[in-house]
């Protein structure tokens, strides 16, 4: 069955946690579709674990649209949602909207996530009167890093804690779906997951969340560059990938590889016939 923002309440109203992966290819996607995961998240996360960037800010519309377009190939059953890339929405109402459509229309998404509390309700509105489903996204917003001053726990005063809280709050009102809680003190996300009526999904929130978030290379032990504290390896699958990759090297320079086994044959009257044919 196909998750949609309908299944999304629903879970949460039974009190059914929802799974959420990150994906940027069609083979992945597929993978974690047929695992049953709830939702795939293209994330703007492919500026560092897939193009090499050094953040997510220099992550453009044309890479979250070409990235959505082949993991929407694998997605048939989870809810698709596609990062707004940093200055495609904070500009204007407008700008968030145009965007947010390319994103549904040429990046093929379920849903939209946005970065950001009160000060970006406007833009959510818009987005959601225009048919478009949000997903919002506060503590820890990687594109507004260098205004946080890096990777820090947000939440954690009095002040910023009720700011979270407001701004939860104001998301949900202005109609997003879901919101995501990123590097959010445990008893804090708890504590606004149980005042929202919507879903909450934790990234490094703890467990009293609705639901949970992670980047799958980081899940995967595929991406060593920086692992957050909050990200649990579910599988070494990088060190079989660099043995696998060693082996090969080897093996095709020692001339192992490939075996007959694994090669084509052709009659020998007709490789003797074309020899003969080009002999010199």
């Amino acid at each position: 069955m196909k998750n949609t923002v309908t299944t999304f309440l629903q879970a949460k109203q039974e009190g059914k946690k929802l799974s959420m992966l990150t994906a940027y290819d069609y083979s992945t996607a597929k993978l974690i579709n047929d695992s049953g995961v709830n939702a795939i998240l293209v994330g703007d996360s492919l500026g560092n674990v897939i193009l090499g960037y050094e953040d997510t800010v220099s992550v453009t519309m044309e890479d979250m649209i070409h990235h959505g377009r082949a993991v929407s190939k694998g997605a048939k059953d989870a809810l698709l949602v596609i990062d707004m890339p940093f200055m495609s929405y904070q500009t204007s109402v407008y700008d968030a909207v145009k965007n947010a459509g390319r994103l549904m229309k040429e990046g093929r998404a379920n849903a939209v996530k946005l970065e950001g509390g009160r000060k970006i309700c406007p833009q959510v509105e818009a987005v959601v009167s225009a048919g478009i489903p949000v997903m919002g996204h506060l503590g820890l917003t990687p594109q507004s890093i260098n205004a946080l001053g890096g990777h820090k726990v947000q939440g954690k005063t009095e002040q910023s804690a009720r700011q979270l809280i407001d701004d939860a709050l104001a998301l949900e009102k202005a109609g997003a779906f879901a919101v995501v809680l990123e590097c959010v003190p445990a008893s804090l996300a708890e504590f606004i997951s149980k005042k929202l009526t919507v879903p909450t999904i934790g990234i490094g929130a703890g467990a009293g969340c609705d639901g949970q978030v992670l980047v799958y290379q980081d899940m995967l032990g595929m991406f060593s560059d920086y692992v957050p504290k909050f990200v649990k390896q579910f599988a070494n699958v990088g060190e079989i990938m660099a043995k696998a990759f060693a082996d090969y090297d080897s093996e095709v320079k020692s001339g192992a590889f490939p075996t007959e086994d694994k090669s084509y044959s052709i009659d020998e009257a007709v490789m003797d016939k074309i020899k003969a044919d080009f002999a010199d």
